[in-house]
């Protein structure tokens, strides 16, 4: 029976491994999906004195992308935020988080705007009502304001022609 114990603790991690790497760490269920986008209010990061809340969710499909200028996955992703902006027609809200105005304003001069509006939440307001663990995030929304979907990571040419690109798609035929 001794003999058994390393085998049987062997099998149970075997298991346990074989379980872990079939799943895609990239791929996280959310509470949030099919849900209201939160209420908010927050000021845009270009005119302070402009505010953004959830009105300004509704009526079209929306890609909302969690981005900083301290981010350097921010920086990988950004090339096909660019591409999706010059050749899509989905809404694009920037929701740039725990940044400072002057850095964000600095980094989109540098690496370019393909933003159609910017949250400016550098107290992490809107991210803890989203559940936002770490940028880049992104939330699909519809018509109607509710969260249909969420990426976590950096939005790969892949993530857009396989995933997000068909969605949107389907959404804006709704």
């Amino acid at each position: 029976m001794r003999g058994l114990i390393p085998l049987i603790v062997f099998g149970v991690i075997a298991i346990a491994l074989a379980i872990g790497l079939t799943n895609d760490p990239r791929r996280m269920e959310d509470m949030l999906i099919d849900q209201p986008f939160p209420e908010f209010s927050l000021p845009t990061l270009y005119e302070p004195e402009t505010q953004h809340s959830k009105s300004d969710i509704q009526n079209q499909v929306s890609l909302i992308n969690v981005f900083g200028s301290w981010c350097v996955t921010c920086i990988v992703e950004h090339p096909v935020l660019m591409n999706i902006a010059e050749t899509e027609t989905v809404r694009l809200i920037g929701h740039n988080w725990r940044d400072e105005r002057d850095k964000a304003i600095t980094w989109l001069a540098r690496q370019g705007n393909p933003y159609d509006s910017i949250i400016f939440d550098p107290d992490s307001t809107l991210a803890i009502s989203l559940g936002v663990t770490a940028a880049p995030e992104t939330f699909i929304t519809d018509k109607q304001g509710r969260i249909r979907y969420k990426h976590s990571g950096d939005i790969t040419e892949k993530d857009w022609e396989t995933v997000l690109k068909p969605l949107i798609e389907s959404l804006q035929a709704e």
